[in-house]
């Protein structure tokens, strides 16, 4: 254990932990402003804005020790009796001279600048400039360069080599790099060699200023009017965790949101750009059923009605559960038809998957595995059926005629089931299927109900590492789909508004295997590996 002092104040380090004076100020509560340095990234100290006072405490006569220049927080390790000093008039003239050098030579198009408002250039002239500028107003423009999956604004950059050291420490791709020398320096791509990786969305959120820009959301939307929710990428098993970005129940953007455990601060182009199928104009909606060939809308209270009667009459009913779905609604479905007929059959939906995992030289791995929720599903499915069905089992079974009714609780994003298999579920006397996309089984069933989305709902889910999440809903779901929980809370007998929470709580208490999510949820999910029955309670899924 050793104590940093920043500006006055004490600070505990582990004797093991290595951290720089960035680090330990904000442990303090201090925000020392940099550009160039980044907890992912290599430290190379070239922006100068995060320069401070550093010196020594000597341990036994307690004196301080201070070096006579400035030096860059993100290049200075804090040991036990380094001392900062980042709020004296010697480093605030330093922030500011950093600071009037940058803003020389950028253009000011704040206002057409997709930056704006979330962009450190702005927020450090405010905090830390000069409070005149001395140099003329010139009118600027600034150099638009498509480089592959981004553009660069060629004149916005302040030569950070964020993007640079993204691209060789964390993708191993390589493909941007610095050209030119001095006051000509610019970031480029070779001729042959484009930036184009399954990560290369992460360079923009990489950038401090405006030089880096989001071809999808280029001049779609300004960052003030959008809302942020915490929640789960669905694209596969990693299960990064992300931010939602809405406008007015409107997805504009998904980015990364840090978690040390699981994506640390990337996401994958997949699940960057993924966010226009949220409101793809083929979802379904509504509650639907079909009679003698013929498909009509009903009120979802009637359908539910219907799916109540037809399992209750059932000689021997099958729930079938996506990979897809939060571990409420997989339980709350499971309880449901668990107490309306005990001699009923869970299942597991198909799990797609595509190709073996990809991973990269910083430590990301994008899973083969194209579900979010697989574990935390088996481990529901687990508790209520030892073990489950197979998707293969069940369709084989249906054939044979062992279930008369089928209810399949869907969500897949990609087409998940042909018509063969849609054929063999159809043998069944009454087939149910919730889902989000019409599929051949859709196309089919008795009674089909409109799902809400991944970002349409609130609920958990379980990742490939075992560790659970929580995905907080962002928008309304679309008029007539309904969060298949509410559905299954209100089958279950249960008052007032679905509280996914409180049923997590339950889960908790009562199956093992989540026994570690009985508390409050941090943001970087629990591990539930902590748990010794959880290889017993939930398959492997080799």
């Amino acid at each position: 254990m050793g104590i940093v002092i920043v500006d006055g104040k004490e600070v505990e380090i582990g004797a093991h932990e290595r951290l720089n004076g960035i680090q330990v100020a904000a442990r303090a509560g201090i925000e020392i402003p940099h550009y160039c340095w980044h907890p992912g990234l290599s430290v190379v100290a070239s922006c100068r804005m995060c320069l401070v006072e550093v010196g020594t405490r000597d341990p036994k006569t307690g004196q301080i020790v201070m070096l006579p220049k400035l030096m860059p927080a993100c290049n200075t390790q804090a040991k036990d009796g380094t001392v900062f000093v980042t709020n004296s008039e010697k480093v605030a003239r330093a922030r500011a001279m950093v600071e009037e050098d940058l803003l020389l030579r950028h253009p000011i198009d704040c206002p057409i600048c997709d930056k704006a408002g979330e962009c450190r250039l702005q927020d450090y002239h405010f905090k830390f400039g000069q409070s005149e500028r001395r140099a003329e107003i010139r009118p600027f423009t600034s150099r638009k360069r498509d480089i592959g999956d981004v553009f660069l604004f060629v004149d916005r950059c302040i030569m950070c080599t964020r993007c640079v050291r993204f691209t060789r420490e964390i993708t191993g791709t390589s493909e941007l790099l610095v050209v030119n020398r001095g006051a000509h320096e610019e970031i480029d791509v070779l001729p042959e060699l484009p930036l184009n990786n399954k990560l290369s969305g992460n360079v923009v959120d990489l950038c401090p200023v405006g030089a880096l820009a989001d071809k999808d959301f280029l001049y779609k939307q300004r960052v003030w009017y959008l809302r942020r929710h915490p929640s789960v990428c669905v694209l596969c098993a990693t299960g990064c965790a992300i931010w939602v970005e809405e406008n007015q129940d409107r997805v504009y953007r998904i980015k990364p949101r840090e978690n040390p455990f699981v994506n640390r601060w990337w996401i994958c182009n997949d699940g960057r750009y993924s966010y226009p199928v949220i409101h793809h104009p083929n979802r379904l909606r509504g509650a639907w059923q079909r009679q003698n060939g013929n498909v009509s809308s009903i009120n979802w209270a009637g359908a539910i009605g219907q799916m109540v009667d037809k399992v209750q009459q059932a000689r021997q009913p099958a729930l079938c559960l996506s990979p897809f779905l939060t571990n409420e609604e997989a339980y709350l479905a499971c309880r449901w038809i668990k107490q309306l007929h005990p001699q009923s059959t869970t299942a597991l939906g198909p799990i797609p998957r595509q190709g073996e995992d990809e991973r990269f030289p910083g430590g990301f791995v994008i899973s083969g595995e194209k579900c979010p929720n697989r574990l935390g599903v088996e481990g529901v499915a687990y508790w209520f059926e030892q073990p489950p069905l197979r998707f293969n089992d069940l369709l084989a079974r249906t054939a044979e005629g062992h279930f008369d009714v089928i209810v399949v609780l869907g969500g897949y994003i990609k087409p998940w089931i042909d018509a063969e298999q849609a054929d063999a579920l159809r043998r069944a006397t009454a087939l149910i299927v919730a889902d989000v996309f019409p599929t051949p089984l859709s196309d089919r069933a008795d009674l089909i109900f409109g799902m809400a989305f991944f970002a349409e709902r609130e609920g958990s889910y379980v990742n490939r590492q075992h560790r659970l999440q929580w995905s907080a809903r962002a928008i309304r779901p679309p008029f007539g789909s309904r969060c298949l929980g509410s559905v299954f809370w209100e089958l279950g007998g249960m008052s007032g508004l679905y509280q996914p929470r409180e049923v997590l709580a339950e889960i908790a208490r009562t199956i093992p295997y989540f026994s570690a999510a009985s508390g409050e949820i941090p943001e970087c999910g629990v591990d539930l590996r902590v748990n010794q029955l959880a290889e017993q309670t939930v398959s492997t899924g080799q």
